[in-house]
């Protein structure tokens, strides 16, 4: 494992280089994924960076992960910011499984600026085809992802499949319902418009992946803190791989 994470730290470093146009020779194939890259970095410093920290720890304790031990895979997790936020506060080994390599270098150099570097991984991942054995994670968590997968029903099977039975997976897009409403609005009117979503919309094709798949155990969260309810705090599923008989 140590020998793969210093491979992909180098590969991460290259490409992040060759992105941002460091090497005079750069392939122009590689440029819209590492310009994408680039563009989400900043986005987790600067007006996404408060998002972090309370789901993090909201996580945690949903979920009992303080004491444990084992593997968690945040699946798409680009920059790894969440990743991040979650070793501070547990023992898992995370995995930031995401299908753009640019993000890597960054995400080695953030974990180890902060004491995690024995502690992450970095996986290259199709969300339809993970390259992980069956029932193999603790918990899989997914911020800001699953809109962009193709065949969710394929993606959200996958997931299940890697789970360990009993394990959880938390699933969605916005934010923890512990962030505060002002910043909660801060980080939405700043979006300039773009990406606008049907919540209710969404929530009921959450609904329907998890009967295409006859998973029983789960629940979909549309957080509503007291105050914020005319703010999007984004859409939520968890569920739950039941155990074997």
């Amino acid at each position: 494992m140590r020998a793969l994470s210093w491979g992909f730290r180098w590969l991460g470093l290259v490409l992040l280089l060759c992105a941002a146009g460091c090497f005079n020779g750069r392939s122009a194939s590689l440029a819209p994924e590492g310009e994408k890259a680039v563009g989400m970095i900043r986005a987790s410093q600067g007006r996404l960076a408060p998002v972090y920290a309370p789901l993090a720890r909201q996580i945690v304790s949903d979920f009992d992960l303080g004491d444990k031990d084992g593997i968690g895979i945040d699946l798409g997790s680009g920059p790894g910011t969440l990743i991040v936020e979650l070793c501070r506060h547990t023992r898992l080994h995370w995995i930031n499984a995401d299908i753009n390599p640019h993000f890597f270098a960054h995400f080695y150099a953030q974990a180890e600026k902060r004491g995690f570097g024995g502690r992450v991984s970095a996986v290259l991942a199709d969300a339809h085809a993970l390259p992980f054995h069956d029932d193999y994670a603790d918990i899989i968590v997914s911020r800001g992802s699953f809109h962009f997968w193709k065949d969710k029903v394929q993606a959200f099977g996958e997931i299940y499949r890697v789970l360990k039975p009993g394990a959880f997976a938390y699933i969605g897009r916005g934010f923890s319902r512990d962030l505060p409403i002002e910043t909660a609005k801060k980080i939405r009117g700043g979006r300039g418009g773009k990406l606008k979503y049907d919540v209710e919309e969404t929530a009921n094709e959450l609904r329907d992946i998890m009967k295409a798949l006859a998973i029983r155990e789960y629940r979909v969260h549309r957080p509503k803190p007291p105050g914020g309810e005319d703010v999007n705090y984004g859409v939520w599923v968890e569920f739950r791989k039941g155990e074997r008989q």
